[in-house]
């Protein structure tokens, strides 16, 4: 048997004892003592060998709890069995007082870090830490495990705080769906904020939630005590970061609902717990990102001119997207030019957003499926991803992420510009039909596509392709798409281009004023097409006069074949003017005069499709390139004078 003697105050040792709390057992042992004889036991006390039972009990509700597995459950019982058979106890509490718990846990094997056949294991409540002589730190070993086992046995309340740490965000679909359900609807972020907010410093190393009651269940419940996340979380400002920040969060007992800290009233913003953001950081980033600088740069910046280490990129961009989507922001901007309904927009495909995806992967939507999304229930749905990953340490693991789905993925069009809360996304119908239809044939991607597009990548893309098609890698980016040019014609090249230029995800579809103000946007999960920009106009509300696009030919065609009863893009399929040869003549020859006076003044028609703005029901569909059909002049702008 092996005792224990703690240092005492007085510097000599103090001998640790064992105590039964009947009050006629307590004076046997009291007896036992004066006597000299403090190793004897009452019969409660002997009956401790026999509580094996008991212990197997505990352990199974900890194995079913998740806290061990079968492996750990297997080499902890086969430590209980070595110990049994030699007679000495497995483990035994040590209390030094202090912050540290400490136990004896006995190993069967001599070690260098154990000569009496009893490792010491200590655990540090305020850091949340176990140490074991026999491992590295942050790392388990058998000890510890025993130890665990001790401790949730003898007092499961404090093995409950110091395990819920490491599942501070519940693994329960439902309780997080109410956690952040709660958090999107309580805990709002005014638009704008008070300025005395806004300037608050951080004042406190300590975060808890406010609320003391359940606000869901019914009686309203007082929550469980409050429980530490985290005392290493950092506090990221505009001044300086600020570590070893402690994070709490409780628990109603009856719904399981998890409450935390997230109070902007603080002038802080909560992320995951062991991230806060101040909140003039937060509208520091959101004026970077609109003057077009990046967040990553923004924190590049800062660690430069504080000479500070800041936690990632990534996670600092995943918590200002968590402050934005927690903002109550009102999307009802516009140009103040142009108005709700823009009379002249442009049209381009932003390939910046392009990501690797196989078709195969997209599920068909069912056959009664009509392209048409609530955008409300859509965007709702990536707010709430955006809050909800605070609670998982990657996509990959949140339930709540949005996948790539034909029938879930709507654009984002203005609510004052569209017609209603269902817009178009007929993504599905991009199909390659066996003969090709006029729509279909407007819609192939030509090899001066290509080249087009090719001529927007940077050299490294270009001369990658050449080597894939087993051209000369030499010479300027002129040069190289020269070369992929002139052997356009074989299939092969071909293939090989269009894979790397268009066989990805199609990018962003955005319309925009002439000012640049931004109206609809759409994620293409296939490669772009006149579909694309057909369907945003067609959720308009008023459709624009005069569109700008670069493939002005298949836009106006695609479009009227949708809906051929009442035929947006009239009245000469999108041309200035009727396509005759005299037309046609004097557009080549720079002689064509087309008069568009609603530009500048509007008109009223009478006609119900008539742009509230200019009056006009004429729609033009117009582009800056030189055209393969000689009817296609008509489409040119440059050539063509325009009289407004």
């Amino acid at each position: 048997m092996v005792f224990l003697f703690p240092s005492s105050h007085n510097g000599k040792p103090g001998e640790i004892h064992i105590w039964c709390e009947f009050k006629d057992c307590f004076e046997f042992q009291l007896l036992a003592e004066r006597s000299g004889l403090s190793h004897s036991l009452c019969a409660h006390l002997r009956s401790l060998d026999y509580c094996g039972e008991t212990a197997k009990q505990s352990f199974r509700e900890m194995t079913s709890l998740k806290f061990f597995g079968e492996a750990r459950r297997a080499v902890c019982l086969r430590r209980q069995k070595a110990a049994r058979e030699a007679n000495v106890p497995l483990c035994v509490p040590v209390n030094f007082g202090g912050s540290q718990v400490c136990f004896s846990v006995h190993e069967p094997s001599p070690h260098s870090f154990c000569h009496l056949g009893r490792v010491m294991v200590t655990y540090n409540k305020g850091k949340n830490s176990w140490h074991c002589p026999c491992t590295k730190p942050r790392m388990s070993c058998a000890h510890i495990n025993i130890s665990k086992w001790h401790m949730f046995q003898n007092d499961p309340e404090l093995f409950k705080s110091a395990e819920k740490i490491k599942c501070s965000s519940p693994e329960d679909t439902m309780a997080v769906r109410r956690t952040v359900q709660y958090i999107q609807e309580q805990k709002k972020i005014p638009q704008p904020l008070p300025k005395e907010v806004v300037m608050t410093k951080v004042d406190c190393d300590q975060f808890f939630p406010i609320e003391t009651k359940c606000q869901l269940c019914a009686g309203h419940p007082t929550l469980d005590d409050a429980v530490l996340i985290t005392n290493k979380a950092c506090i990221v400002g505009m001044i300086a970061l600020f570590d070893n920040i402690s994070t709490y969060s409780r628990q109603c007992p009856l719904c399981k609902m998890l409450y935390r800290y997230q109070e902007w009233t603080d002038g802080l913003h909560n992320f995951n717990d062991h991230l806060l953001l101040s909140l003039e950081l937060c509208l520091f980033l959101r004026e970077n990102v609109c003057n077009h600088v990046s967040v990553s740069r923004v924190v590049d910046s800062l660690e430069g001119l504080r000479g500070e280490k800041y936690p990632s990129r990534d996670t600092i961009l995943h918590a200002y997207c968590h402050f934005e989507a927690l903002t109550d922001t009102d999307y009802t901007f516009s140009c103040v030019n142009c108005g709700f309904y823009p009379p002249v927009v442009i049209m381009d495909l932003h390939r910046k957003g392009v990501f690797k995806l196989a078709v195969s992967e997209l599920k068909a939507p069912p056959e009664d499926f009509n392209g048409k999304q609530d955008i409300e229930r859509f965007w709702e749905s990536v707010h709430f991803e955006m809050l909800s990953r605070a609670f998982f340490q990657s996509s990959a693991k949140n339930p709540f992420a949005v996948q790539p789905n034909y029938q879930h993925c709507a654009p984002w069009i203005g609510s004052e510009t569209r017609r209603s809360d269902y817009v178009l996304n007929t993504e599905f119908q991009k199909v390659k039909p066996s003969t090709l239809t006029a729509e279909a044939e407007l819609s192939c991607v030509t090899e001066d596509r290509l080249i087009d597009e090719l001529a927007k990548q940077k050299v490294g893309v270009v001369r990658k392709l050449c080597k894939a098609c087993n051209l000369d890698v030499n010479g300027s980016r002129l040069d190289l798409i020269t070369r992929l040019r002139d052997n356009m014609h074989s299939r092969q090249t071909y293939d090989k281009v269009f894979h790397s230029i268009w066989g990805a995800s199609g990018g962003w579809s955005v319309i925009l004023c002439p000012h640049g103000i931004v109206y609809s946007i759409k994620l293409n999960l296939r490669a772009e097409s006149p579909r694309d920009f057909a369907d945003l106009l067609l959720s308009w509300k008023h459709l624009p006069n005069v569109c700008i696009y670069d493939f002005a030919r298949g836009l106006p065609t695609h479009t009227n074949l949708r809906v051929p009863g009442q035929v947006p893009f009239k009245p000469y399929e999108g041309r200035l003017c009727e396509p005759t040869d005299a037309n046609v003549s004097a557009a080549k020859d720079g002689k064509l005069h087309v008069s568009l006076p609603w530009l500048h003044e509007g008109v009223h028609s009478g006609e119900a499709t008539a742009h509230p703005i200019t009056g006009s029901s004429e729609h033009y569909v117009l582009y800056e390139k030189n055209a393969s059909d000689p009817k296609d002049i008509l489409l040119f702008i440059v050539g063509n004078t325009v009289q407004c």
